[in-house]
């Protein structure tokens, strides 16, 4: 039994698509838990903000849970060709950390999604790009899907499995 951790960058139809993962996660006997990024309300990070302990932000709650994780599916919609600053502003606050960070990161197995109204092409790549840059291992399938494009029951299960 695998423990999955569903990162959401922004609320409403990527939510409800990491709850999808959630939910055919746990059919399948796994642990699964979502976290959405907006609820954290996390400031925009600055190097002053991160240095001045009266601004810092507590994040060990959700390192903690990204830690223990066995693998990661971070769904984020497409944002001007690129991810949402929420999933950007996170990871940079969570890097503050940077021990914990490598040991957040290092081979932790990684599967990408989006609801995106563009197609979501871009966000996969870009989002690709930075986890396997901080030392995830990020699968080669990913889930796209918008307006036009429902969500593929079958890629969800295949991503939940290969992960597992």
């Amino acid at each position: 039994m695998a423990k999955f951790l569903m990162i959401t960058a922004t609320s409403g139809t990527n939510l409800e698509l990491a709850e999808r993962f959630a939910g055919v996660a746990r059919e399948k006997g796994h642990d699964a838990d979502v976290v959405d990024l907006v609820e954290m309300e996390l400031p925009m990070f600055t190097v002053a903000r991160s240095s001045d302990p009266e601004q810092t932000v507590d994040v060990s709650e959700l390192t903690q849970q990204m830690i223990e994780a066995d693998a990661w599916i971070v769904v984020a919609p497409e944002y001007n060709g690129s991810m949402p600053p929420t999933l950007n502003n996170a990871i940079a606050w969570l890097s503050g950390d940077w021990q914990n960070f490598r040991t957040m990161c290092t081979g932790k197995p990684v599967g990408l999604a989006t609801h995106s109204g563009g197609g979501g092409a871009h966000v996969i790549m870009a989002m690709r790009q930075m986890f396997s840059f901080i030392g995830a291992d990020v699968m080669g399938r990913a889930l796209t899907s918008g307006r036009n494009k429902e969500a593929n029951p079958e890629t969800i299960e295949a991503m939940i499995d290969n992960l597992a």
